[in-house]
């Protein structure tokens, strides 16, 4: 008997024997709920035996026999009525426990979301995608048409990635009819905040309207994805609205999760606790920064994946240059507290990275990871975990402490049938290519591919989903590749930027020749390309589908 835990309340499994009654028992169950016909196999005790053996043992029982393949709303309904009448915790099971979790998905329909249920019966080993349409219509069966709209290609994420994508395909292919599914009011240049958090920019630059960026000729539907049936050619949205497609193009970015770390979300914006990772804590921190005359500055940062890997240290340094200009920076105690092993994980960089750390005087601390803010107190946990060592826990003071969340796939992607086993849209990291569904693509920070997850990745990964999406249209095979190429503008002191570009492997990949603009070196040229030049290419160029300076690799012939 292989118990699986949906919720505290809930446990299934397949077919049960009679001893295994007792056992459950002594787990600590009060009910037990039969969900398998009598006489589907000649092992199979029947219901009145199993009610019989429940009642010895003091146990509630109840009957609800569903048909495989066929779960009524009747039955789901008298399921959740049983889940309420019946002492918890309940166990219960049909041949495999398929047909209790379907149950339950559908019971708990008009009270949790689909992914919130997605999510619960896949950590339990059951795949309730094929009834999502029936979770995300409350748990009854839809009625309207198989599909509400029908596109060439369906785009999910307004973000940079998803923008760029649609306008680079509708500048290969004007005739398609294409759709971006997002439900956002506004599109944020993320890479600005950093330069909002140093006083550089005004956050209402980083800004604008969806509605104003979305390409000419593309529509925009302005929803939440609920669930995806990839081999439906379907994305069920909030409400159960059915979006069918050709072909697929997932890039909604990833989820911060600010509450995974413990205590955050209640002192942000207050109590010196910021980040540049949202824009409207970006200009609170310039706000500590400029009122900070002493005292300790935590600057903290989470385990890989996170999107900029260098933001967190960008805006350290940008901090440090403004004490410095104040004559304050004798007075002050800069931590970094990085969950991982090392400065910058392409070493070339990584010169000029320590000389400004010796000139800041900051002190690393490496795999310190963050683990809880008491905002009121001033006091900030992190697990130590050296290599070849037990963890540990530290308590540490702070002034001001600069915090990057955590960072994963969005809860709908991470239940679907797209992600990975660790929970990322799964794909060929040169073609971008979904590897189990032809006709679909990703880019951007949800994908799987190893590099980094940046604006620049995307804006060099857009043309090469476009071309092979293009391709693919017109009955070919892949052809352009992806080598990897990202880019994180390490912002060192205000005028001065360490601009690291680099592919797959940490192979530099540097868009100047040296003479022109050394990369692994500090300058000034750096600094006006991002504070001058990135933000017209990124709104005038790379969310209109032009491509300047970017012409994607050939896929190798095999």
């Amino acid at each position: 008997m292989e118990l699986k835990k949906i919720t505290d309340g809930l446990s299934v499994s397949g077919q049960i024997q009679l001893e295994d009654i007792a056992k459950l028992k002594r787990r600590g169950f009060r009910a037990v709920v039969c969900n398998r016909p009598d006489g589907e196999a000649s092992d199979q005790p029947t219901h009145e035996e199993m009610a019989e053996a429940a009642a010895a043992e003091g146990l509630e029982f109840r009957y609800l026999p569903v048909t495989p393949g066929i779960v009524t709303e009747e039955t789901a309904t008298a399921f959740r009525q049983a889940l309420t009448e019946l002492p918890g915790p309940v166990f219960g099971y049909c041949r495999t426990g398929t047909r209790t979790t379907t149950l339950w998905s559908l019971a708990m329909a008009k009270e949790k979301s689909v992914v919130d249920i997605l999510a619960a019966t896949k950590a339990a080993g059951y795949d309730m995608t094929g009834v999502a349409r029936r979770i995300a219509n409350g748990g009854v069966t839809p009625t309207d048409s198989v599909e509400d709209a029908k596109f060439d290609v369906v785009v999910v994420g307004g973000g940079a990635a998803g923008v760029a994508v649609a306008s680079s395909l509708k500048s290969r292919k004007s005739d398609l009819e294409i759709a971006i599914i997002d439900p956002a009011d506004i599109h944020y240049y993320q890479p600005g905040w950093t330069m909002v958090g140093a006083g550089v920019f005004e956050p209402s630059t980083t800004a604008k309207t969806m509605g104003s960026l979305i390409p000419r000729g593309v529509h925009w539907l302005k929803s939440a994805v609920a669930a995806f049936e990839p081999k439906n050619n379907a994305v069920i949205l909030d409400g159960c609205r059915v979006v069918k497609y050709d072909r697929l193009i997932v890039c909604p970015g990833l989820k911060l999760d600010w509450d995974r770390i413990e205590g955050l979300t209640e002192t942000l914006g207050k109590n010196g606790v910021t980040s540049n990772y949202r824009y409207d804590l970006a200009p609170y921190t310039w706000e500590l920064v400029k009122g900070l005359k002493g005292g300790k500055a935590v600057f903290t940062q989470p385990p890989m994946p996170i999107k900029c890997a260098g933001a967190p240290q960008k805006a350290m340094y940008l901090s440090a240059y403004e004490w410095e200009q104040q004559g304050v920076l004798k007075n002050m105690d800069i931590q970094f507290m990085n969950a991982g092993g090392v400065l910058f994980g392409v070493k070339d960089y990584v010169p000029a990275l320590e000389g400004y750390v010796n000139r800041y005087g900051i002190d690393l601390n490496f795999f310190h990871n963050l683990k809880s803010v008491d905002g009121a107190a001033k006091k900030a946990t992190f697990t130590v975990a050296m290599p070849d060592t037990d963890p540990s826990e530290i308590t540490v003071d702070f002034d001001m402490l600069h915090v990057v969340p955590p960072q994963v796939a969005p809860d709908f992607i991470r239940v679907s049938p797209l992600a990975d086993a660790a929970g990322w849209v799964d794909v060929d990291q040169v073609t971008l290519r979904h590897k189990e569904f032809d006709n679909i693509w990703s880019l951007g920070d949800v994908m799987n591919a190893p590099n980094a997850k940046t604006a620049a990745a995307a804006r060099f990964q857009a043309p090469v989903v476009a071309e092979n999406v293009a391709a693919d249209i017109d009955g070919k095979g892949p052809e352009a590749a992806y080598n990897g190429y990202g880019s994180c503008p390490l912002t060192v002191e205000k005028g001065k930027i360490v601009l690291a570009e680099f592919g797959y492997g940490g192979v530099l990949l540097p868009s100047f020749p040296k003479w022109a603009l050394d990369g692994t070196k500090a300058t000034r040229k750096a600094w006006w390309l991002k504070e001058q030049i990135l933000p017209p290419v990124y709104w005038k160029a790379m969310l209109r589908g032009k491509e300047w300076l970017i012409k994607p690799e050939k896929v190798a012939a095999k």
